[in-house]
């Protein structure tokens, strides 16, 4: 066993209390959520009167309030699966193509996707908004969707990952007459899962948390995202400050539960990334 030096515990004792100051906003949100709005700043921390009321006011009472949250969980849903179904599917197959065949302006395809990544997102908005006017998908699940359906970061990283699997497995592959599908589902798809746990839960995480898009092609409450009406929530019931923070921790809990089901796959996608 290795001694642990003084230096070693101060180092690990920082580290430590930079992980309490980093956690103590979460901790401190979602257990005032669970106190009336009277005693979150009346009261320590553990505390107070804990209950449900500000959850039961959030989705009970949010129809009388024009705030239909349970209706914009489900549309976060809805949204955020599809667009995470969508970038795994076209970045296995577009990623297959660039590491595993030959075409006419490979190299300038790969380069695209890198300067792809490169500029920010926030660039491409009036266009995407021109684009999704003109097709007369403004104020639709399409508007959300189809930009997102496609990934440069996620078909980068699962063609980097696929480069590294041996070619003598898709030869094998091909001589028992297996379609491309599959040799991605069979071949590809389990020597790669952990490339792909990563890029689905990026995705996840991204379009459950995409607020400025949706608030641009939206109009109509029932149609918008979970993060969008907790926002005019916010700012209509700022007084409210329990249910608001109960909105939030709703908010984040589907994240906090992929990473703790998934924390393998996403652990082991980071290191293989880093390489």
């Amino acid at each position: 066993m290795k001694k642990l030096t003084p230096l070693t515990l101060l180092i690990h004792a920082v580290m430590f209390l930079l992980a309490l100051t980093w956690l103590y906003p979460f901790i401190w949100m979602v257990i005032s959520s669970l106190k009336p709005t009277a005693q979150i700043y009346t009261t320590g921390l553990f505390s107070g009167h804990l209950t449900l009321e500000n959850y039961a006011f959030l989705f009970d009472n949010s129809n009388r309030a024009d705030k239909p949250f349970l209706r914009t969980l489900v549309n976060s849903l809805f949204v955020s699966l599809t667009i995470t179904v969508c970038v795994t599917l076209t970045s296995m197959l577009v990623g297959y193509a660039v590491a595993k065949t030959e075409f006419r302006g490979k190299n300038a395809f790969r380069n695209l996707l890198i300067v792809q990544m490169v500029f920010p997102v926030f660039m491409f908005i009036i266009p995407q908004f021109v684009l999704m006017r003109e097709l007369g998908l403004i104020n639709s699940y399409g508007a959300m969707i189809l930009p997102y359906a496609m990934s440069a970061w996620g078909i980068f990283m699962v063609s980097q990952s696929f480069k590294g699997t041996p070619n003598d497995y898709l030869y094998a592959a091909r001589l028992d007459h297996a379609s491309l599908w599959g040799i991605l589902r069979r071949v590809m798809m389990p020597l790669n899962k952990s490339i792909l746990a990563i890029v689905a839960l990026f995705t996840f995480s991204s379009s459950w948390d995409n607020f400025l898009w949706p608030l641009i092609v939206m109009r109509e409450v029932d149609k918008m995202p979970f993060s969008v009406l907790l926002a005019t929530f916010s700012k209509s019931y700022g007084i409210y400050l329990g249910p608001v923070l109960a909105g939030s921790v709703v908010q984040m809990l589907p994240i906090v539960v992929l990473f703790i089901l998934f924390r393998k796959y996403f652990l082991e996608g980071m290191s293989l990334s880093l390489k």
